[in-house]
């Protein structure tokens, strides 16, 4: 796609139409409530937690983008002036609430941004997302994918939320008369918070600002500012060190602290020590009932001479390597880019993934839509021969190699799978790269 045209989740000068997949202040970083510089399409959901989130935002600027219905989108094209037109499709992301997947196509071809999203295998949400992305796709090559790679590394292998939800539960059950704190981000985690409150038959406390989200999203029996009422705390992600956890201890009684997340975790002490799980000894100690991936650590006492004792649970909203994986076999992309960068977790997906993408992966869609014997053996006489003819220059390649090589090269500007269905001829004049 031509620079100037689309940005997701990206919000510099210079786009003529902006993508949010979801309110996370990752993907908001230089939006506010003073932005105005073109139209903003999001979520329904996300919609109507963007003025919370960001007070004074102009809303003439939101376009709605309905899960799962095509939209379309006409556009200038900044080098030649004229109009582009493209369709769009959201999908759910299953991240946090109003989180959607972009899958765009237009002339220069078919891409996904997924955002941050969560499919685990065997989710009924999953499910539907995987019908409505290959309906969409149909006889379409995904030239590109640019993947939420946060937790891409092998070392990652999460259990589904509903069986972390039953973990972070026993934990709570084992300790019937401790407080109990679990830190949590402004937005997500309320499916965590509802089966808690709903287990246990009891409240929890929110801070003020995360409650008129709760309030936002249709919660309303289940949390609440008062801490009388309840000994779970959710606190923010920030606040969850071992100061606020031994303040805790100290003055309301014995306290345990709970991490819900993929990522390994450390908490700062006075000293300057930290305390937290590290890749290395996760899953190392069983803590409770089916714990088979959270950890234990003891933190430091305080004045009471208790000891604070921390959790780590492995409840993401995001993806773990086997579930991209099965993303990836399942799109099977031409090129596939990370959209994360900054952690030290995060890998370039290509380094495991690259063999199931590049132009090669255009001739695995075709043979699955066509018929092996029959249709395939007519789309290589109508593509590959004129093909072989135009590198016929190249000596001591058989056509064999020559079919190889083919669909080794990227091809500018179209997919290789719409050429094979129209059965076009790519001359010479065209540009390739190896």
């Amino acid at each position: 796609m031509e620079s100037g045209m689309i940005s997701v989740d990206r919000w510099a000068a210079g786009s003529q139409a902006y993508f949010l997949t979801h309110l996370h202040a990752d993907h908001t970083a230089g939006l506010s409530g003073a932005w105005r510089r073109g139209p903003l399409f999001c979520s329904r959901l996300t919609a109507k937690l963007i003025p919370c989130k960001f007070p004074g935002f102009d809303v003439s600027l939101l376009r709605i983008v309905e899960i799962g219905t095509w939209h379309s989108l006409s556009l200038t094209s900044p080098s030649s002036r004229s109009i582009v037109e493209f369709l769009f499709k959201a999908i759910d992301a299953q991240h946090c609430p109003g989180s959607v997947m972009y899958l765009f196509r237009g002339e220069s071809g078919c891409t996904l941004h997924t955002g941050d999203f969560r499919w685990e295998s065997n989710s009924l949400g999953t499910e539907n997302g995987r019908a409505v992305l290959l309906d969409a796709l149909k006889d379409q090559t995904l030239d590109t994918l640019y993947l939420d790679n946060t937790y891409c590394n092998p070392q990652y292998s999460f259990p589904s939320r509903e069986v972390a939800s039953k973990q972070i539960v026993d934990i709570i059950m084992s300790h019937p008369n401790d407080e109990v704190v679990i830190a949590i981000d402004s937005l997500g985690k309320e499916d965590l918070l509802l089966y808690i409150s709903q287990a246990l038959n009891m409240k929890i406390w929110v801070w003020p600002e995360r409650l008129q989200i709760m309030h936002l999203l249709g919660f309303h029996e289940n949390f609440t500012t008062q801490t009388s009422l309840t000994r779970i705390r959710a606190i923010p992600r920030y606040s969850f060190k071992t100061d606020t956890l031994n303040k805790l201890n100290e003055f309301r009684g014995p306290t345990i602290g709970i991490m819900p997340s993929g990522i390994p975790w450390a908490v700062a002490t006075k000293d300057g020590n930290t305390v937290g799980a590290s890749a290395s000894h996760v899953n190392e100690k069983e803590c409770s009932k089916n714990t088979e991936s959270c950890s234990e650590i003891h933190g430091l006492g305080g004045n009471s001479g208790n000891t604070t004792k921390y959790y780590e649970v492995h409840y993401s909203d995001h993806s773990c390597y086997s579930e991209i994986q099965e993303f990836i076999e399942l799109l099977r992309p031409v090129n596939i880019k990370g959209i994360v960068s900054s952690r030290s977790c995060c890998i370039n997906p290509r380094y495991y993934f690259g063999h199931l993408c590049g132009p090669e992966q255009a001739l695995w869609r075709v043979q699955q839509k066509l018929d092996y014997e029959e249709d395939l053996r007519r789309a290589e006489v109508a593509e590959i021969k004129p093909i072989a003819d135009d590198v016929s220059h190249v000596s001591g390649r058989k056509r064999k190699n020559d079919h190889m090589k083919f669909f080794g090269i990227r091809i500018s500007r179209v997919s290789l799978l719409g050429r094979l269905s129209r059965g076009a001829r790519i001359t010479s004049t065209e540009s390739c790269s190896e």
